[in-house]
C-alpha cells in the first residue's frame, strides 16, 4: 500500500517538475509584444545605442514605451530593462541612479546625456 501511495504521490509531482525552468519573463514578453517589430537585437549591438549604462537602459525603455503610446507601470519598464540587461547589455544595476534619470525622460521626453554615457 505504501508503494502504490508513493508512486501515485511522485507521478503526480513529475508534470511539475517536467516544466521548463526557462519560460519567458514578463520582460521577454512585453519586448516580444511591442518592441521587436522596430527593434531586432541589431539596433541594441550598434556602436551608436542609446542606451550606454543601466540608467540609460531604463531611460530609452521608457521614452519608447511611451513613443508607441504605451503606459507601462514602472514594474513593466523594469522588466523590459532587466530581460535587455540580461540578453544584451550585462550593464551593472544601480537601482538609486535610475529612478530619477526614468522621471527625467518621462517629464522631457529626451534621455539625459549623462544617461546615455555621455558627458554633459
Amino acid at each position: 500500500m505504501r508503494t502504490l501511495l508513493a508512486t501515485v504521490v511522485l507521478s503526480s509531482c513529475l508534470p511539475a517538475l517536467a516544466q521548463p525552468s526557462d519560460s519567458p519573463s514578463r520582460g521577454q514578453l512585453l519586448y516580444e509584444a511591442h518592441c521587436v517589430q522596430c527593434h531586432t537585437t541589431q539596433v541594441h549591438w550598434r556602436q551608436a545605442r542609446a542606451a550606454r549604462d543601466w540608467p540609460g537602459l531604463r531611460a530609452q525603455v521608457q521614452r519608447w514605451q511611451s513613443q508607441i503610446g504605451e503606459q507601462w507601470p514602472q514594474e513593466d519598464v523594469d522588466a523590459v530593462a532587466r530581460h535587455l540587461n540580461a540578453t544584451i547589455y550585462h550593464y551593472p544595476e544601480d537601482s538609486e541612479r535610475a529612478g530619477p534619470v526614468v522621471r527625467d525622460v518621462v517629464a522631457s521626453g529626451k534621455v539625459p546625456a549623462t544617461a546615455a554615457g555621455r558627458a554633459p
